[in-house]
């Protein structure tokens, strides 16, 4: 495994350190690590993935610039894992099947890997910090129930963003939601930038819900429609929703270089394996921009594999802070 390292604030870290202030002798000091990490999966025209690359074998273009690649972690390093449970009262008919996957998802998980459980409804809860130890792991994933009536599923991600910022390495959410926000404090656009501005892999896995199912549950039938126009109706206006919410979810994957999964509760496992095996398989790459793009725009990425017949994907821009 190769690792390359560039550290361009070493001496004024030292220089603070030794002299313990950050204002001296009339001027301000400022420290900023601009590392932007790129995570990159590459797949031969069949979608097998390739192991065993090199850091040679990879070219990073920034703005369409070629750019020196001053972090390289391969598929062996330890992964980060975020798993989001949504836990709104909408999951009720089938949380019970999502922790059962959940679970099943850990034995997928290799020894060095780290897990954090997280559920939200109206509130986000850290069921469990991030931990290699499976038994506290499925321990939280069972301690998961249904509460309230909002789903903060914005204010969650942009949590776990904000967590994951102190870690180096690979690092991934792996969400699981009907997808439809109530009650957020974080508007769309900020998560968006957030995940503009981060390294952290999305995972989606949408799901749907039968409103019907869900009302006769919760012990409330919905009061039938009086004609058939007024079933469609409901139908389209249930639909949209979901369709709105799906779309935004498969943004906010394809943006981090993530995966978004539209799958029946029933068809978790399958969902699950695919997420573990890309995981498994990635890469991540970095570089340390020229201070003129630190510029709070929009910047674009693309990465090139030095092999014939690759397919790569990786995040396509990030945003400066």
């Amino acid at each position: 495994m190769q690792k390359i390292y560039r550290f361009p604030i070493l001496g004024i870290a030292i220089f603070v350190v030794l002299f313990g202030t950050s204002r001296l002798s009339g001027f301000q000091i400022h420290v900023e690590s601009a590392l932007v990490t790129v995570p990159v999966i590459v797949s031969d025209l069949q979608g097998r993935f390739i192991p065993e690359l090199k850091a040679d074998d990879f070219r990073l273009f920034h703005d369409g610039a070629p750019e020196k690649i001053s972090l390289f972690l391969t598929s062996d390093e330890p992964f980060k894992i975020a798993l989001l449970l949504d836990t709104s009262m909408s999951t009720t008919t089938v949380l019970g099947k999502i922790q059962k996957a959940a679970r099943r998802f850990l034995l997928q998980m290799r020894p060095n890997d780290l897990a954090m459980v997280v559920s939200f409804d109206s509130e986000v809860r850290v069921l469990c910090p991030l931990s290699s130890d499976r038994r506290e792991l499925e321990k939280a994933i069972e301690t998961a129930e249904t509460r309230g009536s909002g789903t903060k599923l914005r204010d969650a991600i942009l949590q776990i963003q904000n967590r994951f910022r102190s870690f180096s390495g690979r690092k991934a959410i792996v969400l699981l939601t009907d997808g439809d926000d109530h009650g957020s404090v974080v508007k769309a656009p900020e998560l968006r930038d957030a995940v503009l501005s981060s390294g952290t892999l999305i995972y989606s896995i949408f799901y749907s819900i039968d409103y019907r199912e869900l009302m006769k549950e919760l012990g409330a039938p919905p009061r039938m429609p009086s004609s058939s126009r007024k079933v469609q109706e409901t139908n389209a206006i249930w639909a949209e929703q979901e369709r709105k919410s799906s779309l935004y979810l498969q943004d906010l994957a394809e943006l981090s270089a993530g995966r978004f999964y539209r799958s029946k509760v029933t068809e978790f496992d399958q969902a699950f394996k695919q997420i573990s095996d890309e995981l498994h398989s990635q890469y991540l790459i970095g570089f340390y921009p020229d201070r003129s793009k630190l510029d709070g725009n929009l910047h674009s990425l693309s990465v090139q594999v030095n092999l014939p017949g690759v397919t790569v994907r990786s995040r396509p821009n990030y945003k400066s802070q």
